[in-house]
């Protein structure tokens, strides 16, 4: 206590700096409303005045002079305004805390007592200054407490006793750290009101209200933070569910034209999305990443959309095509690359429309590409439409055996398919 008597004017001004930069903080603080902004910068302002016109107190106590007379008596009435002002901000900042934090649809009564308190405590400082109920200052200008100065602490005390009741009553709204440091914080000035009547001369208040401040700005700083934190992973979430809403209505909307490119064709339905179907297995158990076997499947899926623009006449004829015919037909590759490779979102969309007719040995068309010049995709859907093409029934032959199937797919092995994925099929027919 000798120690912070001995050294309070330089404490003080030291804290009231302390109290200043966390005002500027404040404002300059965009995770914080601006409700909240204003509350604690007005609460940094508010300290940063009380241990000035403390400060102050001490100062000009005794001087005779016009200036002493002048700052005595207005810093002495400033400290017991801001002495109850602060505590009243304290209140403000709980309303904002509750209702936006806390949920609460209405103010505590508690809070709005505690409104009332700040009046009446307001107006008993105001009275003081003209009756010297709280003090007196004699005509050497020194202060001397009267003995109504006890009443001074009422107003403060019932404040800050209700507040206490209000984060013990709504303690569940509240983050429980939160909720333990605002019990200590407000507590600790009243708590030191009751040692400073006892030492006489010492600002253990005013220095104390620093720490509030500090302590409130640090918890709005990590509650927002905590706010801003919530907000960015229910952003993230709605983004995830939007994103597989979108991907949902892709694949809608790609099984629905499948649809209707099979539906041209009344002996091939449901064709495309069986060799979708199974040119994402053949990815899948030849090792590939769930997205690149997305990226198989919805390209299997409209790897035949080129047809659109084959007459229907030409795919629907009973029996062999003539030469013409099947130039026609061999066009559908191209168009098919033509309408997917404008979805520039997917780029290997197009991939399996272009090439799924290209054979290994380089036979095929629209290119003639051999080997693995063959895109992957390609050449995974170009076995698994041989197979559905193979054990359905067409227009130009029924339906092939399970064996039968299988001897093809061994015959055109490092010829019309790519050997590993014509060995993954071949155990798929075996039942691996």
């Amino acid at each position: 206590m000798a120690f912070i008597q001995a050294h309070q004017l330089d404490i003080m001004l030291f804290m009231s700096g302390i109290c200043a930069i966390l005002a500027y903080m404040a404002l300059i603080t965009d995770s914080l409303s601006r409700r909240r902004k204003s509350i604690l910068a007005l609460m940094g302002l508010s300290a940063m005045l009380l241990l000035l016109f403390d400060r102050y107190c001490y100062l000009y106590r005794g001087n005779t002079g016009a200036l002493g007379f002048l700052m005595v008596r207005l810093s002495n009435g400033l400290v017991f305004f801001l002495s109850i002002f602060i505590p009243h901000l304290v209140t403000q900042y709980l309303k904002d805390l509750y209702r936006n934090e806390g949920g609460l649809e209405y103010i505590p009564r508690s809070l709005l007592i505690c409104e009332v308190m700040f009046i009446a405590g307001t107006v008993l400082i105001v009275i003081s200054q003209f009756t010297g109920l709280y003090y007196v200052i004699d005509a050497q200008n020194v202060y001397h407490r009267t003995s109504g100065y006890p009443l001074s602490y009422i107003a403060p005390f019932l404040i800050v006793l209700l507040q206490e009741l209000t984060l013990i009553k709504y303690r569940k709204r509240l983050n429980t750290r939160l909720v333990r440091a605002l019990l200590v914080s407000i507590a600790l000035p009243t708590l030191m009101a009751v040692v400073q009547i006892f030492h006489y001369g010492l600002s253990l208040t005013s220095i104390t209200m620093v720490f509030v401040v500090i302590i409130f700005y640090i918890f709005a700083l990590k509650d927002m933070g905590r706010a801003v934190k919530l907000a960015r992973r229910n952003e993230l979430e709605s983004y995830k569910e939007a994103e597989k809403r979108e991907a949902a209505m892709f694949e809608q909307t790609a099984e629905a034209l499948a649809n209707a490119i099979d539906a041209k064709d009344k002996y091939t339905h449901g064709h495309s999305t069986r060799v979708a179907a199974l040119s994402r297995r053949i990815a899948t158990l030849a090792g590939h990443s769930d997205r690149e076997c997305d990226q198989v499947y919805f390209a299997a899926l409209l790897h035949d959309i080129g047809k659109i623009g084959i007459r229907d006449e030409i795919i629907n004829k009973e029996g062999k095509l003539t030469q013409e015919e099947f130039e026609q037909i061999k066009l559908h590759p191209i168009l098919g690359d033509q309408i997917l490779s404008s979805i520039r979102q997917s780029p290997t969309l197009c991939l399996g429309a272009h090439y799924h007719h290209e054979r290994y040995d380089g036979t095929g068309y629209p290119e003639g590409l051999r080997g693995d010049a063959i895109p992957q995709i390609a050449r995974i859907i170009a076995v698994a439409d041989a197979y559905d093409a193979m054990t359905s029934t067409r227009s130009y032959r029924g339906k092939l055996t399970q064996e039968k199937t299988r001897e093809e797919l061994v015959r055109g092995m490092g010829k019309q398919f790519d050997p590993k994925y014509a060995e993954i099929m071949l155990r798929i027919i075996d039942g691996e």
